[in-house]
């Protein structure tokens, strides 16, 4: 069974949920910093997630500092500042097979635990 994490390395939060899930080798493990997505990835993230928003981060400091709180935003809108900027990306994001899991919920940490049982 194939499992992707996407992650930010500078990010306590995405390390704590990496060390709860026991995240090793066997894993394939992407550190968006270092290396960006590709706009396919994020098409297919989308896509499994159920749209772009579903996908995207509120909490990124430069949602805020881009006034982008102000903005009535597109899926396109989303899908761009993803693409343009890595900290928009809701981390971490996990797939395992044809199942995604979004952002760091108490509940959706359960629901990959339970997954990889």
């Amino acid at each position: 069974m194939k499992k992707t994490i996407y992650y930010l390395a500078t990010c306590s939060t995405c390390q704590r949920i990496m060390k709860e899930l026991g995240v090793d080798e066997s894993w394939q493990q992407r550190e968006i910093k270092s290396e960006p997505l590709t706009k396919n990835e994020v098409e297919a993230m989308a896509e499994m997630a159920g749209s772009f928003e579903a996908i995207f981060s509120r909490r990124s400091m430069k949602y805020r500092a881009w006034n982008l709180k102000e903005k009535s935003l597109s899926e396109t809108d989303y899908k761009n500042y993803i693409l343009k900027e890595y900290t928009f990306l809701k981390r971490p994001v996990i797939i395992i097979a044809d199942d995604i899991f979004v952002g760091n919920s108490t509940k959706n940490v359960e629901a990959v635990k339970s997954r990889i049982a």
